[in-house]
């Protein structure tokens, strides 16, 4: 009854009346480079969103037509390390357990364990590798261990209505598959980073295991290209600034969502761009407008 609580009270809180839908709140930065760049996209056809919200206080410092779902590519892949790192407490649940490679369920691009010789892991291992370069293979793989159905029952029991992990990572996705791996909205992205950092997603223990994986991330390419980190190790803090993030990056999208910690602040920050990626010039638009965006995260924090 408390979990069912605490859903409802979560989906109250998503739908209750904001401040601002384009604009930022109260005598916070006015994120004003940020409106200009991501705002430039959207008057050409992009469909943009984003929100950032302050992780100790819950103000919302912008808030971009956040609670629009869009695309994610590979962000909603958080949504299974949730659920697996849920498990970990579970009796019956082996977080050593080795699971082998099986033909079939493979997918190509993003992942190191398709090209190494180890023909089996630990859960807990391939858990990481998702973590670290959102591995492909070892999505499907931990998938296939747990089923879609149990991540979309955690992702509900989460209060989320608007962000999901919709299939299995496929090459191609044909008239019965799901169009898109995963769907989320800034608004419940940025709360997710946010209970993450503050150890309320699942326990605090459970929480701890997420950004563990996460904070091993090597995609620093978008916003948090801004912030100066080393991509292959930047788990401390690195002149005050601590970051744990997820990018989402498929064609025609670039998404990420994380949590950032400065020397002054600590924020929560999602933001997803769907265009037309028709050119070289299109795509690093949108990049550019998300580094811009970090900009803005930084000089918040610090």
């Amino acid at each position: 009854m408390v979990e069912i609580e605490k859903t409802r009270e979560r989906r109250r809180d998503l739908r209750a009346p904001r401040v601002a839908k384009h604009a930022a709140t109260g005598d916070l930065p006015n994120f004003t480079s940020t409106f200009a760049a991501l705002g430039k996209l959207g008057y050409a056809g992009a469909l943009v969103s984003a929100s950032a919200v302050d992780i100790n206080t819950g103000k919302t410092i912008l808030s971009i037509d956040d609670r629009v779902a869009l695309p994610a590519a590979s962000i909603g892949k958080i949504l299974l390390l949730v659920e697996v790192a849920a498990r970990f407490d579970q009796r019956e649940f082996a977080p050593y357990g080795i699971l082998d490679k099986v033909p079939g369920v493979s997918a190509g691009a993003a992942g190191l364990w398709q090209h190494l010789q180890a023909p089996s892991l630990p859960v807990a291992d391939l858990a990481a590798l998702v973590g670290a370069t959102s591995d492909n293979l070892a999505t499907n793989m931990l998938l296939q261990l747990i089923g879609l159905d149990a991540v979309r029952a955690r992702t509900e029991s989460l209060g989320l209505t608007r962000t999901a992990l919709l299939d299995l990572v496929r090459d191609n996705r044909g008239p019965d598959d799901a169009p898109q791996l995963s769907v989320g909205s800034a608004i419940e992205l940025s709360w997710l980073f946010g209970a993450l950092a503050r150890g309320e997603i699942v326990n605090s223990l459970a929480s701890q295991r997420v950004l563990g994986w996460l904070s091993l991330n090597t995609d620093l390419s978008l916003v948090a290209s801004a912030f100066g980190l080393d991509p292959l190790a930047h788990r401390g803090a690195d002149h005050n600034t601590l970051l744990v993030n997820k990018t989402g990056i498929e064609r025609g999208v670039r998404a990420e969502a994380g949590a950032l910690r400065g020397n002054k602040r600590a924020v929560a920050y999602a933001a997803s761009i769907h265009f037309e990626d028709s050119s070289l010039q299109a795509r690093l638009r949108a990049i550019e407008a998300l580094r811009i965006f970090g900009y803005d995260l930084l000089e918040y924090v610090h």
